[in-house]
């Protein structure tokens, strides 16, 4: 952990814990234990938040429609405009531990809010409930990276994030089972918040679990606040390499969900032309087994990519072949759109793109705050990871509403519009990559003979 040097205690091979997770990364000897915590705290998070995420549709749909629905990124955006100095002014005057408590204690009380706010029929919930949702999981996920890149010196992080990370990619696809399963059931909306509530608190004692062992161990605990007087957006516009980093995911995001649109658009008219050659066809029905089936693969191989692949292109190919793999991915994607392949060839490379960002991409983006200093590992990431990335989802409706309304485009269209879009992401990347390894290079101390 941050400032320790692995420890041997364990023995050369380690213990059962160690000699077991080294199947899915680089565990050296007395490491296994805290990184069998971060993975079952992350884990945890995830299974919470898709529980609410299944939760919001609903709501959201029953009580405002598709319409509505279709705001609630913008609303989420506005909405970040305050959350994010918020959040900074109570990194400035709290220390890690209590800061982590007061965030997840404060998502608690929304969620019993919701919970009586829903019992008693309150109309506005569906919508509120939709955006919270949407700020939730980017402000608890990015806290928990904030708290990893803490607690962990980047030599440790950088073999034993994409290990860390299995609990991400493992959390989804289960809590969103739960969440089915509870439906199935029988259990209602409000049921279900209470069940995501009990699984938070079980992430949060993890916490302190963890924060515990650091203590016991002898490594540092961090008791002062994070500090500083700057909030995340100044920290991130201060910086050329917060700059590029924020740029990046804005531009991969506008790839990611313009893509979703073009995939969209594919299954609809696929439909179309079912419904038209067969009386009596079911468009509801084929849209909705084609996106369950398609979800259920995207979360498969994430998955595998995650738990046996990420971890070996860190320590073979280093930063660069996990900063890279995505873009490369989506080039191959769109350029095999552009050349007007059909939904059946798309749907399984579109797979792809997703799987490599679930799992590829979500390790690269969390090691690339190693290098950087405290006050930006927790106040910096949280306007990244919530509003940048959001502001990605705005410009790619932006994108979507030009592309139809004004110049009329077909699915080849914006693929091509796609590919440009890669095109930056691919010279950011580049430029990111000089400026982390330039920060890596000042952060090493020199070697001495």
């Amino acid at each position: 952990m941050s400032g320790s040097e692995p420890t041997a205690a364990a023995g050369g091979r380690g213990n059962l814990i160690d000699r077991s997770l080294r199947l899915f990364g680089d565990v050296r000897p007395g490491e296994g234990r805290d990184a069998l915590l971060m993975f079952l705290n992350v884990f945890l998070l995830l299974v919470a938040y898709y529980v609410l995420k299944t939760v919001r549709e609903p709501l959201i749909l029953l009580h405002g429609g598709a319409e509505l629905k279709s705001y609630a990124a913008a609303a989420q955006a506005v909405t970040l405009l305050a959350w994010v100095p918020l959040y900074s002014a109570l990194a400035n005057r709290l220390p890690r531990e209590r800061l982590i408590l007061t965030v997840v204690l404060l998502f608690l009380g929304c969620i019993e809010f919701f919970f009586f706010a829903g019992l008693a029929g309150a109309g506005f919930v569906g919508f509120v409930f939709y955006v919270w949702v949407g700020i939730f999981s980017l402000t608890m996920i990015a806290q928990f990276w904030s708290f990893a890149n803490d607690l962990y010196a980047k030599p440790e992080g950088d073999r034993l994030f994409p290990l860390i990370a299995v609990g991400s990619t493992a959390g989804a696809p289960l809590g969103a089972a739960l969440a089915g399963a509870l439906f199935k059931a029988g259990a209602t909306p409000w049921v279900m918040l209470q069940v995501a509530a009990g699984i938070l608190l079980l992430h949060l004692g993890l916490f302190f679990t963890i924060r515990r062992r650091n203590g016991a161990a002898g490594q540092r605990t961090t008791p002062e606040p994070v500090g500083g007087r700057r909030s995340g957006f100044a920290l991130v516009l201060a910086s050329p390499y917060l700059r590029l980093l924020a740029l990046l995911l804005i531009l991969l995001n506008i790839v990611n969900t313009t893509g979703e649109f073009i995939l969209s658009g594919l299954v609809t008219s696929r439909a179309d032309l079912l419904a038209a050659a067969q009386p009596g066809f079911d468009r509801g029905a084929f849209i909705g087994a084609f996106y369950g089936n398609y979800f259920f693969w995207v979360n498969v191989a994430s998955v595998l990519i995650q738990a046996f692949l990420v971890s070996r292109l860190v320590k073979f190919l280093g930063m660069a072949g996990a900063l890279f793999a995505l873009p490369l991915v989506a080039l191959g994607v769109y350029g095999l759109a552009i050349t007007g392949a059909g939904l059946a060839f798309i749907r399984w490379v579109k797979t792809a793109e997703n799987a490599t960002d679930y799992s590829v991409m979500n390790t690269a983006r969390q090691m690339l705050w190693l290098p950087t200093s405290r006050e930006e590992k927790y106040k910096a990431k949280q306007a990244v990871d919530t509003f940048f990335v959001r502001t990605g989802d705005v410009l790619s409706a932006g994108v979507v509403y030009t592309g139809t309304h004004m110049l009329a485009l077909t699915s080849i269209g914006f693929a091509a519009i796609n590919i440009v879009f890669v095109g930056g992401a691919l010279g950011v990347a580049g430029l990111l990559l000089r400026q982390y390894q330039k920060k890596t290079a000042e952060a090493t101390p020199p070697q001495h003979s």
